[in-house]
């Protein structure tokens, strides 16, 4: 029997990619959710929720999933770490992914990250680039924060190490700050690259997406793996058998 979807989020652009890319999966869509809709019938028609709606949705879709007992594929990002932290507590009575990026390729470059940063010591000065289309809301994206987050414990610093661009007079670059650079503009779908500069050479790890379509189709591949899980919550390298 195929798989049954609750979309929420359905009117915005990721929910109608997901929406067409579930059709040509052969995966039924048997609730597309908006704001204002149904949200409790919507679970109702489905096996498993995929929400990429907004991080305001977030409790209350992981509210209806523990109610209704149904796996859910969190898409959105965008909440604060306070927040974050409430929610992931809530998602752990319920089958979860919960990713900042669906698509196989940048989450091998999380994979690749954290080797990089394993191996390159604070000799090699580690910052994150990301560029997205200028409709974009939160920054710096999910993807970056997570690549960032890697960084991070690979290096045993905290976020205080974190330098969200730089501007006048900021002195020489420490060897344990990560630098974080939002660029916004046009229709960019989502451009990421790491870079590791030390005195002598340099190491860049980017990934380009160009089609949409990528972010849906890892989402629905972890709505299916997830489909038949236990009650936790997951993320794609859990998907993909990276861990």
């Amino acid at each position: 029997m195929a798989l049954r979807l609750l979309i929420n989020g359905s009117k915005g652009r990721m929910g109608q990619t997901l929406i067409s890319s579930a059709k040509d999966l052969g995966l039924i869509v048997a609730a597309a959710v908006d704001v204002g809709d149904d949200l409790a019938a919507g679970f109702n028609a489905a096996d498993v929720a995929v929400d990429f709606s907004s991080h305001h949705a977030t409790r209350a879709v992981l509210e209806q999933a523990i109610a209704q007992k149904k796996p859910v594929v969190i898409g959105t990002t965008g909440h604060s770490a306070e927040t974050k932290r409430e929610l992931l507590a809530l998602a752990a009575k319920v089958p979860c992914v919960w990713a900042g990026n669906y698509s196989v390729g940048v989450n091998l470059l999380y994979a690749l990250t954290r080797r990089a940063a394993s191996v390159l010591d604070a000799s090699y000065d580690a910052e994150v680039i990301e560029m997205h289309h200028r409709f974009k809301k939160d920054a710096p994206s999910g993807t970056a924060a997570r690549l960032l987050e890697i960084i991070l414990e690979e290096r045993k610093l905290t976020a205080d190490a974190l330098r969200h661009g730089r501007e006048g007079i900021t002195g020489e670059r420490t060897p344990t700050e990560v630098g974080i650079h939002s660029l916004r503009g046009g229709d960019v779908v989502g451009d990421h690259t790491v870079l590791f500069a030390a005195l002598g050479e340099r190491l860049e790890l980017t990934h380009k997406a160009s089609d949409r379509g990528i972010f849906a189709r890892g989402a629905l591949r972890a709505a299916r793996w997830v489909a038949d899980k236990p009650a936790g919550v997951y993320d794609m390298q859990d998907v993909l058998g990276l861990k």
